[in-house]
């Protein structure tokens, strides 16, 4: 049986932020599952920037069933974790059973992959306290907030944390935590 990663997500998350972990893992042999608050049918947007806003905009992307509900992970059947970031986070930091898990990731010091609005989740956990931590340029006071540094790098590697901006560091982020992977939880 092939080693199990865990991507935590819910409606509004960066659709490329998921996928393209899901899918690189899943190339790397690992089995992947989603879990989000309920096994449903997820809601995925796609965040870009258009010239002359001030921000990103977001429209509908994909649709995706979730494996499994929060409340019916175990974190010990899985050798590491990958956050995404959208909107999702700014909820899910907040669940008990997202504080849950991830604490129990962070406890075993397992790799954990966080990318753009993802650090919300581990900052409201506390985990990221006295880290250096990639995160959206915009959080950079959230991540000062929470007691770690920010690094505005594309794939920022600390201890068994490996996190990056949004999805244009794809590349690097995943270069950087298969390789992590490889060291810490090798596909079995």
């Amino acid at each position: 049986m092939a080693a199990k990663i865990l991507i935590i997500t819910g409606d509004a998350a960066e659709s490329l932020e998921v996928f393209y972990p899901y899918q690189r893992l899943l190339e790397e042999g690992y089995q992947v599952d989603i879990a989000a608050p309920t096994k449903k049918t997820l809601q995925f947007v796609v965040h870009d920037f258009v010239p002359g806003y001030d921000t990103y905009t977001e429209k509908a992307g994909y649709t995706w069933p979730a494996d499994l509900a929060f409340a019916d992970v175990d974190p010990a059947a899985y050798v590491a974790l990958v956050l995404p970031g959208g909107r999702a986070p700014e909820y899910l930091r907040n669940d008990p059973e997202v504080q849950r898990i991830v604490a129990a990731f962070v406890e075993e010091d397992k790799p954990l992959a966080q990318i753009c609005h993802g650090p919300l989740i581990t900052l409201r956990t506390g985990s990221l306290a006295g880290r250096r931590t990639a995160a959206y340029p915009a959080l950079e006071p959230d991540v000062a907030a929470g007691g770690a540094d920010f690094v505005d790098g594309d794939a920022v590697v600390d201890g068994t944390v490996v996190s990056a901006r949004a999805w244009p560091d794809h590349p690097s982020w995943m270069r950087a935590f298969v390789k992590l992977l490889r060291e810490k939880a090798p596909v079995e």
